[in-house]
């Protein structure tokens, strides 16, 4: 038995990167994206070559296992293990060198695929192989899987790219892989010699053949290539340093065919007559994968035909011709770049929307990537769904259609014990139908434990037997990454789902698509990571905190991971006690991206309202939750004592200023943002004693931020609105007996019952839900809805003029309240600014303003509400350019509360702050949220407006 205490500080003092045996370390290297979970002892992060030798003569000397890991998007369960995680993602990535005249680079193998291709774009290169997971699968981890990606029909797997590596033997030796012997390890070329004839007849030829070991790569007639050999060991052989890899010349343009067929099998069946054209890609989904609205010819399945050419002209007329060949229902035919990124992001994102069927029932890997001969994929998809049937499973196959490869997530019951043994009789059956086939049990993610077992069914026991001695002339004491490949662990154990509560967990939420089970909301986190991607990408927002850290416990997933630990109980052993999870929450800013960004629907902002309103039950909260998450009452006070001009006073005295912010909880670096000096609903009972006029009566939500520190966003709303013709009025303010029921001009007086009736303000709970007093939160939303009781009645619809509060009426309050129906009403009301115009007044044509637009789309915007009608609004005002993707990174109270100043920042400087810099002079800068316009006043000095205020201000300047 190892020893935890003494393998770490052995290890501390071997090496000079990080060792971590820690509770988060620890939790957050428990799955990689597959079905299993096994816990490290601990994880080290080499600096280098000479830490990587140091830890392995650490861990042979205790015994411990290693398992080498990269971006951890392994389906199959190999990057996961009981010993010690080397993590190369944290200094191991580096690109080395990179020679354009001869078309190689040298890498790390924790370098991130995206980051390679982005430096050999410059020069027309890029490396061939690009799985679905190219913005955070790492260069070690596709030569251990031998992945191969969408382009494989035109540039072959990652192994058909390797020139050299350097690897370490788990007995320390510093060995340089290639052809012709090269680097192979005593015992190997004498091994390969007294076994040709099996090894050129017993491994079937596959463009997709990934199982088991390459030994046939050591054949002569392949120019004993041990580099080759070793892609695709899984980090059981040996430990990679570094590779030396082939780049292919990227064509000038591209143009994407996309072929719609009927079902399928269709598509199936044409895939294979497309591959005498050349395409660079073959790709197939069914309709099962796609969201509706989709911009797809119209069809059942589809297959994804990419073609190249020195110009936009040639690329379209090798498509052109494809289509022609191709018989299909409809086609469509794509030169633009952009369009065509959104149609590949329908195809990138069947990894993660695949782990839902369209019922909402969970489904799973585990059978991710079996590979038949091109020409039998037609025949195979029919035995497979026949399949499916008889052990009454559903599943979507997609995938790599050119060459043989299916993708498919099925709705394994995984947490029983019968769904369990059912899993085991499916994977048995499938493997023997691969074989019938001429199939390989993997084509892409590799054998791990899902499939290790089934190996003998494909190449018999003895072949599996020169595995097993393969293993032993590379790694004699079986240290590295044990229980894959030869001397599999069962596919049947190590399931993550069985260290879950089986009991649905006690939580505040309603949690309406996992049918309120907190478990299986975790549980939708599969490990794919689209969350650590390094750059934001088009209009994604997921995940600010994790590309301001790097580090993997500030990304959806890492959060997910320790929130799964929290409820298993073993690495995380104090529940919502917990500070290890508390703190992985802390840098989550609530900015809801991955509601919409996460394949999967991962909603982090909600588990994180969840998580902090348990760990603080009972007990006192930090002074932000009460400075900040009870704004709208001190904002309240302030307006009903008139005091708004003194606080603004006494808050430019600057230690005044300074003792209250550390009173609050507020970071030093912060201005407080002033008070209004007239709150909004002030100068609307000013201004007018009731709603008029003849148009469609529209409720302006009248939110804490316009309220209190905003009005002039208000004033401008009531101003655009009323000149597009509608009546707007404002909610009530007095919650009637029954018989009192008249929205009017929002105030519902009722001469006979004044005496009774309660005086409320409506509020969304927002900076409560934020918070996590969820307590609170619902107490405020009851009341809310009480006061609205004459609005719903009505049909009028409530604007919402901020965001954030829109996206917590619209998703948090209805999922909160759960039992109270009158919330999802409300939720059924909530417009948006732009919403409004254009459902009541689509007829209006708004003042044109005729100048440049820079900025950024709010985040819950994105998130929930969504920016169509904004954009089209913009479109109609003369505002041109797109606002910039992202979260602003003050996200309400986040980058307010102290300790995130500096994580607040660097969001903003993402892509915010640089948009700004970068705009034309005469640029109007909208900013829809408070925090986003105080953003840019505090950090670039710049006044953002609401598109209310750029309209209204428009609307004055009109003759």
């Amino acid at each position: 038995m190892t020893d935890q205490r003494e393998l770490a500080a052995a290890l501390r003092a071997a090496v000079r990167g990080e060792v971590d045996f820690g509770v988060t370390a620890r939790a957050l290297t428990t799955m990689d994206a597959s079905n299993y979970r096994r816990v490290p002892l601990g994880v080290c992060a080499p600096r280098d070559a000479d830490d990587v030798a140091a830890a392995l003569a650490v861990c042979r000397e205790h015994g411990a296992p290693v398992v080498p890991r990269g971006g951890g998007t392994s389906i199959a369960g190999q990057a996961t293990g009981t010993g010690v995680v080397l993590d190369f993602t944290r200094h191991m990535n580096r690109l080395l060198s990179l020679d354009p005249e001869a078309g190689t680079a040298v890498v790390q193998p924790g370098l991130v695929l995206d980051r390679l291709q982005e430096a050999a774009a410059p020069h027309g290169l890029r490396f061939g192989p690009d799985p679905s997971t190219h913005s955070r699968c790492t260069l070690g981890g596709m030569i251990g899987n031998n992945s191969c990606g969408s382009h494989s029909v035109a540039w072959g797997t990652t192994a058909d790219n390797v020139r050299t590596l350097s690897v370490i033997t788990a007995r320390g030796e510093r060995l340089r892989p290639g052809p012709g012997w090269a680097g192979a390890p005593e015992g190997l070329h004498p091994l390969v010699d007294g076994e040709l004839a099996r090894l050129r007849t017993g491994f079937p030829e596959l463009p997709r053949r990934i199982s088991g070991y390459a030994v046939d790569a050591l054949l002569p007639e392949h120019r004993a290539d041990v580099a080759r050999s070793l892609c695709g060991s899984e980090g059981t052989l040996a430990v990679l340093t570094e590779a030396e890899l082939t780049l292919v010349r990227a064509p000038r343009a591209r143009a994407l065919a996309v072929l719609a067929y009927a079902d399928e099998s269709g598509a199936a069946q044409a895939a294979a007559g497309l591959l005498p054209y050349r395409p660079l890609t073959v790709e197939g989904m069914a309709a099962d994968l796609v969201p509706s609205g989709a911009d797809l010819p119209r069809g059942g399945a589809w297959l994804f035909v990419e073609a190249g050419g020195d110009t936009e002209a040639e690329a379209r007329a090798a498509a052109e011709t494809i289509v022609r060949a191709a018989d299909v229902v409809d086609a469509l035919v794509v030169t633009d770049p952009a369009r065509q990124r959104a149609l590949w992001r329908i195809r990138e994102d069947a990894s993660g929307t695949a782990t839902r069927m369209p019922d909402g029932s969970e489904a799973w890997p585990g059978w991710e990537d079996c590979a038949v001969p091109p020409a039998r994929l037609g025949a195979y998809l029919r035995d497979f769904r026949a399949l499916l049937a008889e052990h009454g499973l559903r599943g979507t196959p997609y995938g790599h259609f050119g060459d043989g490869c299916i993708h498919v997530r099925i709705d394994f019951d995984l947490l029983t014990g019968p769904g369990v043994a059912r899993f085991r009789r499916f994977s048995e059956e499938l493997a023997d139908l691969v074989v019938a086939h001429g199939g390989s049990l993997s084509g892409e993610h590799g054998d791990g434990q899902a499939r290790a077992e089934l190996l003998p069914r494909m190449y018999g026991a003895e072949t599996v037997a020169l595995f097993e001695r393969v293993k032993g002339v590379w790694d004699p004491d079986g240290l590295l990454n044990p229980g894959m490949l030869v001397r599999p662990a069962p596919l049947d154990a190590d399931l993550r789902f069985s260290a879950l509560p089986r009991e649905p967990v006690d939580v505040a939420f309603g949690y309406p698509a996992d049918a309120g089970d907190f478990s299986a909301a975790v549980r939708r986190c599969v490990g794919v990571a689209e969350c650590r991607t390094t750059s934001v990408s088009g209009s994604a927002v997921m995940c600010p905190s994790y590309r301001a850290t790097g580090e993997e416990e500030h990304s959806t997933r890492g959060r997910a991971r320790l929130l799964h630990e929290m409820l298993a109980g073993e690495v995380v052993t104090d529940g919502w006690r917990s500070t290890e999870v508390r703190d992985a929450l802390d840098l989550c800013l609530s900015c809801k991206g991955c509601r919409s960004d996460c394949p999967v629907g991962v909603d982090m902002a909600t588990y994180k309202a969840e998580f902090l309103h348990h760990h603080y039950a009972g007990r006192r909260r930090p002074a932000a939750h009460y400075a900040m998450g009870w704004l709208p009452v001190w904002l309240r006070w302030a307006a009903r004592t008139r005091t708004a001009g003194a606080a603004n006073a006494l808050a430019s005295v600057r230690p005044l200023a300074g003792l209250a912010k550390r009173l609050g909880g507020i970071a030093a670096e912060r201005e407080i943002p002033r008070l209004a000096g007239e709150p909004f609903s002030r100068w609307w009972r000013r201004r007018r004693p009731s709603a008029t006029g003849e148009g469609r009566l529209v409720v302006l939500w009248p939110d804490t931020f316009t309220e209190h520190l905003s009005p002039s966003v208000g004033r401008a709303a009531v101003r655009v609105l009323e000149a597009a013709g509608l009546r707007v009025a404002l909610p009530p303010t007095l919650r009637l007996p029954s018989g009192g029921r008249r929205v009017g001009d929002a105030r519902s007086r009722s001469p006979l019952s004044l005496l009774t009736a309660r005086r409320g303000r409506v509020c969304c709970g927002l900076t409560y839900l934020s918070t996590g007093q969820l307590d609170r939160a619902r107490t405020v939303l009851g009341r809310t809805l009480d006061l609205l009781e004459p609005v719903l009645a009505t049909d009028a619809p409530l604007v919402v003029l901020e965001p954030s509060c829109a996206a917590a009426l619209r998703t948090d309050a209805p999922e909160l309240l759960h039992d109270d129906p009158r919330a999802a009403r409300l939720a059924s009301r909530v417009l948006t600014f732009a919403e409004t115009l254009e459902t009541y007044a689509p007829d209006w044509t708004p003042p044109a303003v005729n100048r440049p637009v820079t900025g950024q789309t709010h985040c819950h915007q994105h998130a929930v509400l969504g920016d169509a009608p904004d954009r089209r609004l913009r479109e109609a005002a003369g505002l041109t350019g797109e606002l910039t993707a992202g979260c602003c990174g003050l996200a309400g109270d986040f980058g307010f509360e102290r300790g995130h100043y500096d994580v607040s920042r660097a969001c903003a400087e993402e892509r915010l702050l640089p948009a700004v810099r970068e705009a034309p002079q005469d640029a109007v800068v909208q900013a829809d949220g408070f925090s986003c316009r105080t953003q840019l006043e505090q950090l670039g000095g710049v006044r953002g407006r609401h598109l209310a205020e750029i309209l209204a201000e428009a609307l004055d300047r009109r003759p």
